[in-house]
């Protein structure tokens, strides 16, 4: 791309949307070019649309004179999946973010992609309903960006990701009309030709941009259990999961952080109670009545396996005076604080988090196998993640500038991901793959012998995007 084709794009573009909607501040471009994980890119203009027109006119310029679009929702994703890798243009949905619809008998909520998850269940939280998927930023985490990601979260060992709960989006394509398509339907059941809305949902913005969703909504539980418990040895934490799992129960929320983490990410919270030890986090959604009896069940299980502290709450609101979610919420900072003690709070420093999924029966195994591969390379392994549903989250944080630990770290990534394949698995959950991890898709396509998907997807990115405008260098 030309430094003349953007300024045309921009000075066209100017003249068809209102210029308080197109930025150009370096310290602003500066904000919105990098990710939390430390990932730079460097942009050109934000801009900022208000409604579906303002992203036709986008895209359609875009198209005419060949500018890189990187749409971009809080920009919480942690694999380099919005960083604006060439020169080009971003685009924030931050000003879309209203409620369109809300229809409690349909069971639907129709969205603009801006607006934040936990802004969302507020407004449902009215009615009695929820949108459940939860990432662990869902204090920022917009729609659009979850359904670009393919986001999941706390609540994925019992509602799964974001590809379960949109029913249908509109979607404008990067041709020379900046064209509008809505995909998918308005209803649960919906069998119309191929599942266009679930080829965009985990896209990350490569095939088209979301201007509205159409999500399914669920009821909130009548009451959920929940019980922080903490163990000596993490393999008796993993192996008190297993039997709850085995028990015919859906646990609502399973989550996990080791020890050392766990001291990490307690530094600086208000708690009533002192978090020693590797922590399990499990709840259980059941009827008033039955209460007693899942907490019960819950810590007779957890004392079998040697849990010497186990805090139980009754209801959401009780968990959350009691402060039992406050550590899990905060492992990304707690795995950041990790990264600083070794090398000053100054540093800039980059977090490589893993993202991969094993089937629940692999956990020990695979958590087992991660924690032996930090001990090879010398690194510093922060592990948690959603254990309900066998995604782990290990990290490592290192200063970038360091050559000799930024090759082990890499090393050390790449072979996480070979980890989760030799045990079923797969490289990546919920958080996509950016640029970080394009060598572990192939990696995994070969592994499974699938190498001919590859050619499959490029052939899909042609048709949606001709130009390679859309999100260029990221998944494959």
């Amino acid at each position: 791309m030309s430094e003349g084709n953007i300024k045309n794009f921009i000075n066209e573009l100017e003249s068809s949307i209102n210029s308080n909607k197109i930025l150009m501040d370096d310290i602003i471009l500066k904000l919105y070019s990098r990710e939390p994980s430390g990932i730079e890119g460097k942009a050109k203009t934000v801009v900022f649309p208000e409604n579906n027109d303002d992203v036709s006119k986008i895209l359609s310029l875009a198209y005419k004179y060949e500018v890189p679009i990187y749409a971009q929702g809080s920009s919480s994703s942690l694999s380099g999946n919005a960083a604006p890798l060439k020169e080009g243009v971003i685009v924030s949905f931050e000003r879309m973010n209203k409620i369109k619809e809300l229809n409690i008998t349909d069971s639907i909520a129709i969205v603009e992609p801006g607006i934040r998850i936990d802004e969302l269940n507020i407004n449902l939280e009215k009615s009695g309903y929820m949108f459940p998927i939860d990432p662990a930023s869902q204090s920022v985490a917009t729609i659009g960006g979850a359904i670009n990601n393919g986001a999941g979260g706390l609540k994925g060992a019992k509602y799964g990701t974001m590809k379960d709960w949109v029913n249908g989006l509109q979607i404008v394509l990067a041709d020379e009309n900046g064209t509008t398509l809505f995909v998918g339907c308005k209803t649960v059941k919906c069998r119309k030709g191929y599942d266009l809305t679930r080829l965009i949902i985990g896209s990350e913005g490569t095939l088209a941009l979301v201007t509205e969703a159409v999500l399914r909504l669920t009821p909130i539980p009548e009451s959920i259990v929940t019980s922080l418990a903490l163990f000596n040895d993490l393999s008796d934490l993993l192996n008190a999961f297993i039997e709850i799992k085995s028990s015919g129960i859906q646990p609502y929320i399973a989550e996990f952080m080791d020890s050392k983490t766990v001291e990490m990410a307690s530094k600086g919270i208000e708690l009533n109670f002192t978090p020693e030890g590797n922590m399990l986090l499990i709840s259980i959604d059941t009827t008033k009545e039955s209460t007693d009896k899942i907490k019960k069940f819950l810590e007779n299980k957890l004392s079998k396996h040697n849990a010497n502290k186990i805090i139980t709450s009754l209801n959401q609101e009780e968990a959350e005076e009691m402060g039992l979610f406050k550590i899990r919420r905060n492992l990304f900072a707690a795995q950041v604080s990790m990264g600083q003690a070794i090398y000053g709070a100054n540093k800039k420093l980059q977090v490589f988090i893993e993202d991969i999924v094993v089937p629940p029966s692999k956990i020990i195994e695979a958590v087992n196998k991660v924690r032996d591969l930090g001990i090879k390379y010398g690194l510093q392994v922060s592990i948690g993640g959603h254990i309900g549903d066998g995604n782990i989250h290990p990290s490592v944080v290192y200063d970038p500038i360091d050559e000799s630990t930024k090759d082990k770290v890499i090393k050390w990534y790449n072979e996480v991901m070979k980890i989760a394949l030799e045990l079923n698995g797969s490289i990546s959950a919920e958080h996509g793959i950016g640029i970080l991890k394009k060598e572990g898709l192939v990696m995994e396509m070969n592994y499974y012998n699938s190498s001919k998907e590859l050619s499959i997807m490029r052939s899909i990115k042609s048709i949606f995007d001709p130009k390679g405008i859309l999100n260029p260098g990221k998944v494959l």
